[in-house]
C-alpha cells in the first residue's frame, strides 16, 4: 500500500506534502475505522526516512471520501498553523472539475445559496434565501466541454462548505455523475463520484514561493480521461 502512496504524492518538501487522493480514500480516520491517508502517509514517511519516533503530519483541509484529487498535509506544526489560517482567510485557491448531467445551464455563472448541514443524514440542504443556521455558499463555474451524455464543469470555490459543490450543482439541475446522494441517476462502479480537486494555488507558508499544483484525473476512468484529453486540446 505504501508503494501506492508514494505514487500518489504530487508535491513534497520539508514543510508540506500534497497528495492526489483516489475516490474512496479517507483523508483522516472516521467512525468507519477504515485506514486513512493520514495514517498511510505517516507510515510511508516513517519507513522511507527511517524515522525512529512518531511522524508529525497534520491535515490542512478535507475533501469528501467519494471525491478524488488534491489534499494538503503539513509536515511541521509551523506549516500546519499557517496553512490552517490561510484556509480560513481563503488564501488557497481551489479549482475542481465536475462531470455533470446534461441539462441546459448558462455557459458560466456564480452560484449563491445557503447550505444547512443535516448531521443525521450527512447531507446538505440548499436554500435560495438566508435561513436559520444555513451558511452562505458561493462558487463560480464554467462549462469546459460538452460530452456525449455529460458536460465538464470547472469550478472555483469562494467558500468551503460541507458538500457544497455537490449540493449546489444538484440544486440547479446538474447533479454530479455517480452522486446518488444528490440526485444522480446511477452510481459509479467504484462508488466514487465524478468530482475531482484539480488545482491548488497558494503562497508557500514558509518559503513564500508561489505554488500551483495540477492533479491528473483518475487514470482508470474513460470519462475522466476524455475530459483530460479535451482540456489538453486533443
Amino acid at each position: 500500500m505504501n508503494h501506492t502512496i508514494a505514487s500518489q504524492i504530487i508535491y513534497e518538501d520539508n514543510h508540506l506534502l500534497i497528495i492526489n487522493k483516489k475516490a474512496g480514500q479517507l483523508v483522516q480516520g472516521d467512525k468507519t475505522g477504515d485506514e486513512s491517508l493520514l495514517d498511510l502517509i505517516k507510515n510511508h514517511i516513517k519507513k522511507r526516512d527511517q524515522k525512529p519516533g512518531n511522524v508529525f503530519l497534520g491535515l490542512v483541509h478535507r475533501i469528501d471520501r467519494p471525491t478524488s484529487g488534491l489534499v494538503i498535509y503539513a509536515k511541521t506544526s509551523k506549516a500546519l498553523t499557517r496553512l490552517t489560517q490561510m484556509v480560513k482567510n481563503r488564501e488557497i485557491q481551489k479549482t475542481y472539475w465536475a462531470v455533470v448531467s446534461k441539462n441546459e445551464i448558462p455557459a458560466s455563472g456564480r452560484l449563491v445559496h445557503y447550505l444547512q448541514k443535516n448531521e443525521k443524514t450527512n447531507k446538505a440542504t440548499v436554500f435560495i434565501k438566508p435561513t436559520d443556521n444555513a451558511k452562505e455558499s458561493v462558487l463560480n463555474y464554467q462549462i469546459l466541454k460538452q460530452l456525449d451524455n455529460f458536460q465538464l464543469l470547472e469550478i472555483d470555490l469562494e467558500t468551503g462548505r460541507h458538500h457544497q459543490i455537490r449540493a449546489q450543482l444538484s440544486k440547479i439541475g446538474v447533479p454530479i455523475k455517480g452522486d446518488l446522494k444528490y440526485g444522480a441517476a446511477r452510481s459509479n462502479p467504484d462508488g466514487g463520484i465524478h468530482l475531482h480537486a484539480r488545482k491548488l494555488q497558494f503562497v508557500h507558508p514558509v518559503t513564500k514561493e508561489s505554488i500551483e499544483i495540477i492533479a491528473p484525473v483518475p487514470q482508470n476512468d474513460s470519462v475522466w480521461l476524455a475530459c483530460e484529453r479535451i482540456a489538453q486540446g486533443e
